[in-house]
């Protein structure tokens, strides 16, 4: 061995993880390794490049940094960087400069993952253990999605402009010209607190086109008769993602920021598109311009696409599986606007509800429909049920053709069944909780993740509240759908090897929703159920259920790291379905993943795995008999 190999070697020796390496295996590394200078302020790799080796810091000092380019980490002798992209896509996920000039050991791919694969230690100690190790990877994922850390209100680029409700439409175009905007809100004066006016309408340069021009009006008209009414605002600090959101679901173009009941200013939709995942408003803006069914049906490959973009960009599960829903709520909402053109007016008022997947906002491409109708009090089925049975059909059919496939336990409003007035709906639900039957709680496991879409959607809010109120105290309750939450459960055996079973087109997978989402969403919502939470989304019920501090120290962080990583692999399971020409679904082989991915999978299902234990141990199911 040359002199300079020997000094690679006992360099190795001296620093974690190669301290723990047999000598053979240190003395291949020791050959292996191509030692590089690099000035202070060289780049030494980029972001995207192919990842070709794993980098070892011999002497001086390095910056790693996230994907939006914020400091990551700073690294001296004896640190190492790179194994994320050599692990996952073959791509560098962390770009790094040289802060002093720097002395690196550049370790080849082939010779890292081997002893990765065969040593234990080594790959232990260069992941960190158990959850801290997942709680890294899905760190480093929550790093590289601005959506899920930039506020709104670091897209206001200006003051609002405000304009009184009865100014003229004139008036208010030269306000727009002169201030430079696009749009204005409209305040009235407020009679309780003068110095906060109220917020009335927004007017946009659409409204101007549409309301005023289009139809002829007068210059004169006040800006109170063509403003949109019940603007839909967001806090300047919630996050562009929420904002992305409320656009999605009211189909909406600009959104006022509000601090402290004042507005901030507004985000237009292009200021939105820019952090946007790719195009899920695109896609929503189709849907409302689809004139018929064929429309509709036709925009099948666009929504695929978005939904294979996002997962090739890594876009988190959370943020996946609410794009996708909101785009399962438009397709619902546009097919209701096509049925009452078709069938006329209501006979009576009603609330149109998604269930299960599309409510909780989880939904990936992969998904059937659960929905339902809640009908005025009034409703009476021999003067009214055929109009809403037309509807329900022309709706459930629709979806069906937009990708969306029959429920196969029949939970939709074109079941007689699940079109009910809201007393009845407020009847089943109490007899739901204080007296639960194996069949309620099937039930209860769909209809207590609901949403509404149109329509009174107040009378969903209604519904919560009966569950929230009901739910919370009734032990006996919670304890049978622990029950039914513990059914279900991780696909670990007694060596916490995979357990693989035949599923469908596949010899050897796992069933990844069966065992290991579906099972998590059950016991997220076991929890909810118990503190009166009202949120829909698993993630926003695990921030309630933290902080609610009902589970132990650092567990609830656990369960969210795991619904986040195993909802990946399955986005990621189904996109890879898609590129292949393959009809997608929920079953994985483990045998593809890679060993970092497999490990990473592991903790995940060991996670769930302790909090179905912790499940049994608080609500105590066996006294649910």
């Amino acid at each position: 061995m040359q002199v300079e190999q020997l000094e690679i070697l006992d360099f190795l020796r001296a620093h974690p993880p190669f301290d723990a390496l047999p000598e053979d295996a240190l003395q291949r590394v020791a050959a292996a390794v191509d030692v590089r200078y690099y000035k202070a302020g060289e780049q030494i790799i980029e972001f995207g490049q192919p990842a070709e080796f794993w980098h070892v810091v011999r002497s001086g000092a390095v910056e790693v940094f996230r994907r939006n380019g914020t400091l990551y980490n700073r690294l001296t002798a004896g640190g190492y960087f790179g194994e994320f992209g050599l692990l996952r896509h073959g791509r560098v996920r962390f770009p790094a400069t040289a802060l002093e000039d720097s002395l690196i050991y550049l370790i080849p791919q082939p010779v890292f993952l081997e002893l990765f694969d065969g040593n234990e230690a080594f790959a232990d100690h260069v992941e960190i253990e158990d959850r801290t190790r997942l709680r890294q990877v899905m760190s480093r994922r929550e790093d590289a999605n601005d959506l899920l850390s930039a506020t709104v209100d670091t897209l206001v680029g200006r003051e609002a402009v405000t304009l009184g409700s009865e100014a003229t439409a004139r008036e208010a175009a030269q306000r727009m010209t002169a201030e430079g905007v696009s749009s204005l809100l409209i305040v009235d004066p407020n009679p309780d607190v003068p110095e906060l006016p109220l917020l009335s309408g927004i007017l946009t340069d659409r409204d101007l086109r549409t309301r005023l021009l289009a139809p002829g009006l007068g210059h004169d008209t006040p800006v109170s008769e063509i403003m949109s009414p019940g603007v839909v605002t967001v806090a300047h600090n919630q996050l562009v993602f929420e904002a992305m959101l409320a656009m999605l679901r009211r189909n909406v173009h600009h959104l006022p920021v509000m601090k402290h009941q004042r507005p901030l200013g507004i985000v237009a939709l292009s200021d939105i598109i820019r952090y946007e995942s790719r195009n899920s408003l695109f896609v929503v803006g189709s849907i409302f311009r689809a004139q018929t069914v064929d429309d509709l049906a036709a925009l099948v490959p666009d929504v695929r696409a978005c939904f294979s973009r996002m997962v090739g960009e890594e876009t988190s599960a959370h943020v996946v599986g609410s794009a996708m829903a909101a785009i399962g709520r438009s397709f619902k909402q546009r097919l209701l606007e096509l049925a009452e053109a078709e069938l006329g007016p209501p006979p009576v008022p009603y609330c149109f509800l998604a269930l299960g997947s599309m409510a909780r906002q989880e939904q990936l491409i992969v998904t059937d429909q659960d929905n339902a109708l809640i009908l005025d009090n009034r409703f009476d089925p021999a003067r009214h049920d055929a109009w809403f049975k037309a509807l329900g059909d022309f709706v459930c059919d629709g979806l069906a053709r937009c990708g969306y496939s029959y429920c196969t336990g029949g939970v939709m409003a074109s079941n007689e069944k699940w079109r009910q007035p809201l007393k009845e709906w407020e009847r089943r639900f109490t007899d739901w909780i204080e007296r639960p039957t194996p069949e309620s709680l099937l039930h209860a496991g769909i209809f207590f993740d609901l949403d509404g879409v149109w329509g009174r959607t107040e009378w969903a809010v209604r519904l919560r509240e009966l569950v929230a109120r009901k739910a919370r105290d009734n032990s006996r309750f919670l304890a049978c759908m622990a029950r039914n939450a513990l059914l279900r459960t991780p696909p670990l055996g007694f060596f916490k090897d995979f357990v693989v079973e035949s599923d469908g087109r596949h010899t050897r997978a796992i069933n990844i929703k069966r065992r290991g989402t579906g099972p998590l969403s059950d016991l997220i919502r076991v929890h909810a159920l118990a503190i009166g939470s009202q949120a829909l989304n698993s993630f926003e019920r695990l921030r309630e259920i933290i902080g609610a501090a009902i589970l132990p120290l650092g567990r609830g962080q656990d369960l969210y790291d795991a619904l986040e990583f195993i909802s990946a692999v399955r986005a990621r399971n189904q996109a890879q379905d898609l590129a292949a020409g393959n009809e997608p679904d929920n079953s994985l082989d483990p045998e593809k993943l890679s060993e970092f991915e497999r490990k990473s999978l592991r903790d995940a299902f060991l996670i769930l795995g302790n909090a179905q234990k912790y499940l049994k141990y608080r609500y105590q199911p066996g006294r649910a008999n």
